[in-house]
């Protein structure tokens, strides 16, 4: 497998990728990822480089994002003066399940993030998926709080505020993901 940079031919490729993620959380009984996302922001997110694609062969097997940018509204000033790399969108297609591959990538964005001077390795997960939130407890990551209130429509309720971050460290490279 392989850690490629996505480009603008993805785009299409990742927007279904998300959705085939959103319906297997609904099967779970999340409403995670329900409404689209806007292709135009995903775009400027690989333009800037930050969305990353997860390839064995020619089969997308998981993407993550990693980017200096915060949702505003989440972390402290204090905490945004850390050095600090957030995930994003980490996603692990249903075919490539149960082999860890989600955590080997957090691993390798940890060590990412690492040589970037990053101190921490940070993320917010959807406030009401707990099974996702024990998930990345498991990943070494630590709740650092759940920010509630002050969505993006009108200050509302936020889905997305469940705040978590872990220490960034060298991974060591002891499975197959390479960096193209």
């Amino acid at each position: 497998m392989k850690i490629t940079p996505a480009s603008r031919d993805d785009v299409g490729k990742l927007l279904a990728f998300r959705q085939e993620a959103a319906a297997w959380l609904t099967r779970l009984g999340s409403d995670q990822w329900q409404r689209p996302y806007p292709a135009d922001r995903l775009l400027a997110t690989i333009e800037a480089g930050s969305v990353f694609m997860v390839m064995d062969g020619d089969v997308t097997a998981a993407t993550i994002t990693l980017t200096p940018d915060v949702e505003e509204g989440l972390w402290t000033d204090k905490e945004l003066s850390e050095p600090s790399t957030f995930v994003t969108k980490l996603t692990v297609a249903r075919t490539h399940a149960g082999q860890n591959l989600g955590g080997r990538l957090l691993d390798w964005a940890g060590d990412r993030a690492y040589r970037t001077g990053a101190q921490w390795l940070r993320l917010d997960a959807w406030t009401t998926n707990e099974a996702l939130q024990r998930y990345y407890l498991r990943q070494g990551f630590h709740h650092v709080r759940t920010v509630r209130e002050g969505g993006a429509v009108n200050g509302g309720p936020r889905v997305s505020g469940w705040l978590a971050q872990r220490p960034t460290a060298l991974a060591d490279y002891d499975f197959d993901i390479t960096f193209e």
